[in-house]
């Protein structure tokens, strides 16, 4: 995916870590200035994952039109650059109907894929990629996260330790080309952009977003999250991957396993702030973004405006 064209479109973008209320603020970016919703989620996506992935329901919507979520089965995976072909075709159909896409979501993958698009790196090596696992599962996670620090420490930063799909990954990648693969990703972060985009990211002081996590975790559990995850597992079975995202995995460990439910809301609750810091950690080290605010200031008619002029250009 070429990222030296720029598309002609100005989009608004609305990121930051999960929880902290991103959906609202671009609901009323969208009220303010005639726009749409695109997802950049990677669990909102699928079909029946909607409690645990936090879905807008069609009355918070208020009838605003939330483009890429529900649009794959979920053993059918997409991947960013599928996604980032999505959402092409989203923000343009957007656009020809004279209205503004607002993209929002928080998988920063995503989201640099869309603006960015993706960095030029070899194929999987099945073999390599095999002896890697194998390595893992002798001598564990840490081992091969102190591995990675030695040949990649910006990859190293970003991904958390137990993380065995892009800890194996970088590695092979160094592997391959004998270059670190998060100086390949800095490298590519300076290119040109694909969109005219203004992107706002959007988070809470950390006591404050704690509490909503808490607050939002057992909302979830009253929902039926539990229940969710079992027809997800009845209709398609307990390796699906997506069954290994934030608050999903731990349903399913009180499914499977018996994890008690109380226990489960915890693990819930301390793996999405983990997850949070990650993902403040990409963005942290993201050049496209123009603005970092809370909801509320998010909101204030400074930020509208100057939104309202960058739509307009």
């Amino acid at each position: 995916m070429s990222a030296s064209t720029t598309l002609d479109i100005p989009i608004a973008v609305v990121s930051g870590p999960t929880g902290v209320g991103k959906t609202a603020v671009a609901l009323e970016f969208a009220r303010q200035l005639n726009g749409e919703l695109i997802g950049a989620d990677s669990v909102q996506v699928y079909r029946g994952f909607d409690i645990g992935a936090s879905k807008p329901t069609a009355a918070e919507l208020g009838g605003i039109a939330h483009h890429l979520i529900d649009v794959r089965n979920p053993d059918e995976p997409l991947d960013a650059a599928s996604y980032a072909a999505l959402a092409d075709a989203a923000i343009a159909d957007v656009h020809s109907r004279g209205s503004v896409p607002i993209v929002v979501g928080g998988t920063g993958l995503w989201l640099r894929a869309l603006l960015r698009g993706l960095v030029s790196v070899p194929k999987v090596d099945a073999q390599l990629r095999a002896s890697l696992e194998a390595e893992w599962d002798r001598e564990g996670a840490l081992a091969m996260h102190v591995r990675l620090a030695e040949v990649d420490p910006r990859s190293a930063q970003r991904i958390h330790v137990n993380d065995k799909l892009r800890v194996v990954r970088a590695l092979e990648v160094y592997s391959q080309l004998g270059r670190p693969l998060g100086d390949l990703r800095d490298e590519h972060a300076l290119g040109a952009p694909r969109y005219r985009d203004w992107t706002l990211f959007v988070d809470l002081p950390r006591a404050q977003h704690a509490e909503r996590v808490r607050a939002r975790t057992r909302s979830m559990l009253e929902q039926g999250l539990i229940d969710e995850v079992r027809a997800i597992v009845a209709r398609y079975g307990p390796d699906l991957r997506v069954l290994q995202s934030v608050g999903y995995k731990q349903a399913l460990d009180h499914v499977r396993l018996g994890v008690p439910l109380d226990q489960t809301e915890l693990d819930i609750g301390r793996a999405t702030l983990l997850y949070a810091r990650r993902q403040r950690t990409w963005w942290n080290n993201d050049r496209s973004v123009r603005l970092r605010a809370t909801p509320a200031e998010a909101l204030t008619d400074a930020i509208l405006k100057q939104l309202a002029a960058h739509t307009a250009r």
